[in-house]
């Protein structure tokens, strides 16, 4: 997911410094909720909520 929140962000700077807002701001919106899910997710096992292992 990491991975993926990293590609989001590259997206947007690339099409920040292109001058398309539209694409820029729909990337750095995913990649923001991305985020979030990665930090709940870990706070969840963290606290161990919820289990990884099988």
């Amino acid at each position: 997911m990491i991975e993926w929140i990293l590609i989001l962000l590259a997206i947007a700077a690339v099409a920040g410094l292109l001058g398309m807002g539209r694409i820029s701001g729909a990337a750095l919106t995913g990649a923001k909720w991305l985020a979030i899910i990665a930090l709940v997710l870990f706070l969840l096992v963290l606290f161990g909520i919820i289990g990884l292992a099988a």
